[in-house]
């Protein structure tokens, strides 16, 4: 059976090859277009349906920010895209009122990189460079009919905010209460001058650090209790209605104006917790009900629009998990709670994917939500009964991002994210019917550059399982020229996926004549829960087999150089590539680690997610089976095995996976007179950004292949 596949997946692949040595358009992609390249986002319906907003950021090299500019096309189709600009000047951050008029801001430039306070880098930059562009920062905002075009400025509203209740007369909320400040006490004028003269930081909070935020992080603890209450939505004085002593979260009014669903954690404020909201009601009169109290993560709280049903999204919670020792993360689930009577219905019992971000439609015979499929994401629907079929809107082997629909939900806009081209706008009936594409906001490109397009690849990994995964062609495939190098390129998370969204950086090392290979190996998301969940206690292990049965079948098959394999990748994937070359040496004649974990001891302590430790490694490293796992999944325990030259690149103010970590692996390999090379970011957090980090990291990571790779 084994060979039968196989031999299926030779004569697909050969044919495209033939195809691909015939399709070869468009000059070749050079670094420098990195800066022409611009970025189609945002999309946005109109309530009534006519319009579709969106944005198209471009790169600017001269000052490392993000020039934004917003436009509007008609979502028939009939015209062409229309740029929004204010006195001659472009604007973002366009938004929708309720009454179909345009909202926006005047800064049209953002800063590209986000610099730790305390680093070095941009933090210490220019105004121009951390963002200040041209059309200025702040002037507040202003509103447009976009017929008419013309503008007044958005007063500040001074009228509480608050979700609406059906009736349009309340506004509900969580409302913080006063805190009590207690000033520090000194027992004499000398220890107060002592601590005036301190210089440092201390705290003594367990959750003293996130990426991406000042260290330390506040005190948790310290956050206002919240109550719901309700407001006049014309301005008043509000009333509790509820004393929880809690932080209620994704309140929803019932259709009849008497009831308010929300979600509240009862441990929110003990640092040793993990959160696990719970679903709980409260009427206008104040009588609180809960009704839930069972470990499971509540949230995505909507009535139906005859208050018959309550939805809401249910995931496993982390504490459960542990307590219970359940062995997998769980399944993610939309529940409908009965109003009046009946039990629960699990609407996705039986579906093994994950949905997100559902909504009712307004005539209430459907939930709509999104779901990744395999590599794709689309638009789904569900009635709401016991045992109704779930049934997939859009169809295709492409992602949907950014979906936003009309007010009566008979229109759908998004994006369209393929391999080979970047994202476009398009618009389609709710049922998926009449689609059309709405811009070509980057066909020149398309047509000056020519851009390499995947194969979509299945095979059989070393225990059977089905995985999948993407090829991408050199920039001038010829067979005849081969066999080529190929890199390999691991994704994050490890729960997350690759698929049909178009990559620079990929399309950039395929112009320089690599094949460029990407998987979906296990703990991807979008294959079912035992497939996400199959690397429980073991990371590493199956994914790092399904990647290697990948190379090899991709090896048999296409004219690839054996002898010339590379990896890379960032956060998850720089893990994995630091574990396939400490399991796999032989395999590989270079590498590239991104912000990779080389000892899970050490990561457990000094990181922002000690959650992946505790769950998926078993344990804490003082307990028994913490410590096995995690001592034989570091890569740092075999380093002794690695013999593949590695370019090791972090952040510097990384608390996702600390410097320390990739510290850690370079020096193993240099201590064995292994070729590596350290590339640290000044200020720079996990994901690393900015546009002259981005560009400079490309170069040298394609240099580095070069070295050891290219033929001489």
């Amino acid at each position: 059976m084994r060979t039968g596949f196989r031999l299926i997946v030779a004569c697909v692949a050969w044919s495209s090859l033939l195809a691909a040595q015939a399709a070869v358009k468009g000059r070749k992609l050079t670094a420098e277009d990195y800066y022409r390249i611009k970025t189609v986002g945002g999309a946005q319906m109109s309530p009534s349906g006519a319009w579709v907003a969106f944005t198209v950021s471009t790169r600017m090299e001269e000052d490392n920010t993000t020039a934004v500019e917003t436009y509007v096309v008609r979502s028939d189709g009939s015209s062409l895209p229309r740029k929004i600009q204010h006195e001659g000047k472009d604007v973002a951050s366009p938004r929708w009122t309720d009454d179909n008029l345009l909202e926006y801001s005047l800064n049209a430039r953002t800063n590209s990189a986000v610099s730790i306070p305390g680093g070095e880098g941009l933090a210490d930059a220019s105004p121009a460079q951390r963002g200040a562009g041209p059309a200025g920062a702040g002037g507040g905002l202003w509103k447009v009919a976009v017929d008419t075009s013309s503008a007044t400025p958005v007063k500040s509203d001074p009228r509480p905010q608050g979700v609406l209740s059906p009736d349009g007369q309340w506004l509900a909320s969580a409302k913080d209460k006063p805190r009590t400040v207690v000033p520090p006490t000194y027992a004499s004028d000398f220890e107060k001058r002592a601590a005036e003269h301190f210089k440092g930081r201390q705290f003594d909070w367990m959750r003293f650090q996130q990426d991406g935020q000042n260290f330390p992080t506040p005190d948790p603890r310290l956050r206002p209790v919240a109550e719901v209450a309700i407001t006049p939505a014309a301005g008043g004085v509000s009333k509790d209605l509820t004393s929880l002593g809690m932080r209620p979260a994704s309140l929803a009014w019932h259709p009849n104006g008497r009831t308010i669903a929300f979600t509240a954690d009862e441990h929110w404020n003990i640092e040793q917790s993990y959160p696990n909201p719970s679903v709980y009601t409260v009427t206008t009169d104040g009588k609180v009900e809960r009704l839930t109290k069972d470990g499971y993560v509540w949230s995505s709280l909507a009535y139906s629009p005859d208050g018959a049903w309550l939805l809401s999204e249910r995931t496993f919670g982390t504490d459960m998990i542990i307590q219970q020792k359940i062995g997998h993360g769980g399944s993610d689930d939309l529940i409908l709670w009965p109003t009046v009577g009946g039990a629960p219905v699990n609407l996705t019992e039986k579906w093994d994917l994950e949905p997100n971000a559902p909504r009712w439609s307004p005539d209430g015979k459907f939930i709509v939500f999104t779901a990744e499929k395999g590599g794709t994401t689309h638009l789904f629907r569900v009635a709401p009964r016991a045992g109704a079929p779930i049934e997939q809107v859009t169809q295709g082997e492409r992602r949907l991002g950014g979906i936003t629909f009309d007010k009566a939900m008979t229109k759908v806009s998004y994006t369209v994210g393929m391999f080979e081209a970047p994202a476009e706008v398009w618009v389609a009936n709710i049922d998926g019917t009449g689609e059309k594409t709405l811009t070509h906001m980057m066909d020149d490109v398309v047509a000056e550059i020519g851009f390499s397009k995947p194969d979509r690849l299945k095979w059989k990994s070393l225990d059977g399982t089905e995985i999948e995964g993407w090829l991408t062609y050199p920039y001038g495939f010829d067979r005849a020229r081969g066999p080529y190098p190929l890199i390999l390129v691991n994704h994050g998370g490890p729960h997350s996926a690759v698929g049909y969204a178009f990559t620079f950086k990929n399309q950039y090392f395929a112009a320089n004549g690599y094949f460029v290979f990407e998987t979906n190996f296990r703990s991807s998301t979008g294959y079912g829960d035992a497939f996400k969940w199959a690397t429980w206690g073991a990371w590493g292990n199956k994914d790092g087999q399904d990647v290697i049965s990948g190379i090899d079948q991709v090896i048999k098959t296409y004219p690839i150089d054996p002898a010339r394999v590379a990896t890379i990748g960032h956060s998850y994937g720089g893990f994995m590539t630091n574990w396939l070359i400490v399991t796999y040496p032989e395999r590989f004649a270079a590498a590239a680690s991104g912000a990779g974990i080389s000892n899970w001891l050490s990561d457990y302590g000094n990181a922002d997610i000690f959650v992946t430790k505790e769950t998926e490694f078993l344990g804490a490293p003082w307990q028994e089976q913490g410590i096995q796992h995690m001592v034989a999944q570091s890569p740092l325990t075999h380093a002794g095995r690695v013999r593949t030259p590695t370019l090791f690149i972090s952040g510097e103010a990384d608390q996702r996976v600390p410097y320390e970590e990739v510290e850690q692996m370079y020096f193993a390999l240099r201590r064995q007179g292994v070729p590596a090379k350290m590339i640290q970011y000044a200020g720079q957090p996990h994901g690393i950004s900015g546009h002259w980090n981005n560009v400079h990291r490309m170069l040298n990571e394609l240099k580095w292949f070069d070295t050891y790779m290219k033929k001489t």
